[in-house]
């Protein structure tokens, strides 16, 4: 049962893309779909759970997820240039390699040469498959280009921000369901400022702009469910569960989102997958 809930985060992540490609409207409507989504879930699980955070816990967490709509932003604007199929394998990359140097020089981890040696093969393994997805032959529409890529990669601080967020001392001693509310108001709060500040007030007035809520209500449920799974299996064996999510984005970018990819490219992104996968898992043995 315990295995079942870990994946859980990997159902929840993995559909969310494919549910706002299905539903479409703008960047602006999915990232509002996904803050008011999210907000929903976490106020249902505040109002069962009745958690305690302090007013810093709580303000920190808002401010946290204000920042992670940048990695949102970056991520769905990548989505609509390059395809769901070819920015979550590169996304979920540059987050692990990201997450994982900043654990080594700021928070002390992979203590060690043995460590630090598994620990960067295993990414290495993650960064040649993440090369092997982004391969084209340029007969498709969305492809990877060196824009879209320094586009996607720099926005994904927000997401480095976030993931770290959980060790810092302000809120490392906080517990994880009562930061999880202001964590994801500070999500739709990211993407009303984002809204407003663009100059895209009157998406308020298109009916994408809710029913991308259903999107939000996905992630909002994963990331529920990775507390928990976190809790029982500790947070590096359910981290290694949610990177299940690449295997249900990517081919259901080709297969529900009907993005066209040629019989090569197909082969490399399977191939870059699997690599993904066995280089995430590897970095648990650091």
């Amino acid at each position: 049962m315990v295995y079942l809930l870990a994946l859980v985060p990997a159902l929840g992540w993995g559909i969310m893309p494919l549910i706002t490609g299905k539903i479409g409207g703008s960047t602006i409507n999915q990232m509002f779909g996904i803050g008011a989504g999210a907000s929903i879930v976490g106020i249902v699980a505040f109002l069962v759970g009745h958690p305690s955070v302090s007013t810093t816990g709580f303000w920190f967490s808002v401010l946290c997820g204000a920042l992670w709509t940048i990695g949102q932003i970056g991520q769905f604007v990548s989505f609509k240039r390059m395809g769901v199929s070819n920015t979550i394998p590169l996304s979920t990359v540059f987050q692990l390699v990201g997450n994982s140097l900043i654990g080594v020089i700021i928070f002390g981890e992979w203590r060690g040469a043995r460590a630090l040696t598994i620990g960067f093969i295993a990414l290495l393994i993650v960064i040649i498959g993440a090369l092997m997805t982004s391969v084209s032959d340029g007969k498709t529409g969305k492809k990877v280009t060196m824009q879209n890529f320094l586009f996607l990669l720099v926005t994904t601080i927000g997401y480095w921000v976030y993931s770290a967020f959980p060790k810092m001392p302000v809120v490392s001693h906080e517990d994880a369901l009562g930061v999880l509310l202001p964590e994801m108001l500070g999500i739709l709060l990211g993407s009303v400022i984002y809204t407003i500040a663009s100059g895209h007030a009157y998406a308020f007035k298109q009916k994408e702009q809710y029913l991308n809520i259903l999107g939000g209500l996905s992630w909002g449920i994963a990331a529920l469910a990775y507390i928990f799974a976190g809790r029982a299996l500790g947070v590096t064996g359910a981290f290694v569960f949610t990177q299940m999510n690449v295997i249900i984005a990517t081919l259901g970018g080709v297969l529900v989102l009907h993005e066209q990819k040629t019989r090569r490219e197909m082969g490399f992104t399977v191939g870059g997958i699997i690599l993904i996968v066995l280089g995430s898992i590897g970095t648990i043995f650091a």
